[in-house]
């Protein structure tokens, strides 16, 4: 089982320097090296629940220090397949090299979609110091309807929604993990020494959430376990989705990793027929051996978790919504991508309620 302050063994001296760099910045938020190899070394007993509660100077939502957010265009490939990659990272420079190399978070993104499609995700995790990479997938993407009339559009969409396309999806994934960790180790590539391949979170939203679920053990019975990515340590599934086949107890009993699920009270979907009800049937179905989490927006659509409002008029959205979608998982990823024992405090104590809003639902579990 995965845990809050468990440290990779296979974390390098590097990385131990950074921190170090880190500690003497004082940055809040973020705790003293000292503090953060004895958590390693003798564990807190317990889950969540047992930890303090108290982590007043933590703030998700600020950037950790000044950072020129960049973005780097890429394109990895299996055969000859494809996968266009858009990274968020800070640029090269005497901040960034205190926070090299990064956590990486990858994100999937929904059944006609690209990797321009959630942005605000992207700028806002590479500033709190991670590189986010956004995956594009040939087969579910914007090409399937872009140059088709509205007529045909949603026929289009609902024929991408297959299993073959899933699995190309999975694949992906672990395209995208191998191409990172080649490029962190190529002299003179745009990621050379910048990304840390043992320090890995998955994401996703819609299609993307169920590929995310895949490769964080979801049971498929034509699949078997083919579509696992062991690499990932966390993973965070936005609009997540229930099987169609068998029941979600068995169906997500090999989850391995701490999860986290966001939806919301209207997030409905035409194609396949899923809504807001359906996707809050994932979390009491994960194994109780592992953390997980569950949020639950008010008044909240489908397309939240994206830029824009979809068919929906901008002006119709809650603002704070993506307020929430950030400190959450930001105050995730800095938990079991960092070790950041003020992050697990604010996660399972009183954080999440300083930014939701009365209607909005939170519920938490510790791994048994």
């Amino acid at each position: 089982m995965r845990c809050f302050y468990q440290f990779k063994t296979t974390l390098s001296l590097v990385v131990l320097a950074v921190f170090v760099a880190l500690s003497s910045l004082d940055v809040p938020g973020f705790p003293a090296t000292a503090e953060r190899l004895a958590a390693a070394s003798a564990p807190l007993q317990g889950g969540p629940a047992s930890r303090p509660s108290a982590a007043q100077e933590y703030d998700p939502l600020a950037p950790i220090t000044a950072l020129e957010i960049g973005r780097i265009s890429l394109t990895a490939l299996r055969g000859e397949r494809e996968v266009p990659i858009l990274v968020f990272l800070p640029k090269r420079g005497d901040a960034a090299k205190l926070l090299d190399p990064l956590p990486i978070v990858l994100f999937s993104h929904g059944l006609g979609g690209s990797n321009t499609g959630s942005t605000f995700y992207g700028q806002h995790l590479a500033s709190r110091g991670y590189a986010v990479a956004f995956l594009q997938h040939a087969g579910s993407d914007e090409q399937v309807w872009k140059d088709l009339p509205a007529g045909k559009r949603l026929s289009a969409l609902e024929q991408a929604a297959t299993r073959e396309n899933l699995v190309l999806r999975t694949q992906d994934v672990t395209t995208a993990i191998d191409a990172l960790t080649t490029w962190n180790q190529t002299k003179g590539h745009p990621l050379e020494g910048r990304v840390d391949p043992e320090r890995i979170g998955m994401s996703g939203h819609s299609f993307g959430a169920v590929t995310t679920q895949m490769v964080s053990g979801q049971r498929s019975e034509i699949f078997q376990a083919k579509l696992i990515e062991p690499r990932i340590d966390a993973a965070i599934a936005f609009s997540p989705s229930p099987p169609r086949l068998g029941t979600p107890k068995k169906v997500f009993d090999k989850v391995f990793l701490p999860l986290m699920l966001m939806t919301g009270t209207k997030d409905d979907s035409s194609i396949g027929n899923t809504d807001a009800k359906a996707r809050q049937l994932v979390y009491p179905a994960l194994p109780t051996t592992n953390d997980r989490y569950e949020l639950v927006l008010d008044g909240a659509r489908h397309s939240i978790f994206t830029d824009t409002a979809g068919i929906r008029r901008a002006s119709a959205r809650n603002r704070n919504h993506h307020r929430v979608i950030l400190a959450l998982a930001t105050a995730f990823w800095d938990a079991y991508l960092k070790q950041d024992r003020q992050a697990a405090a604010w996660l399972v104590g009183d954080g999440p309620k300083g930014v939701m809003e009365e209607a909005d639902r939170y519920q938490h579990a510790a791994g048994e």
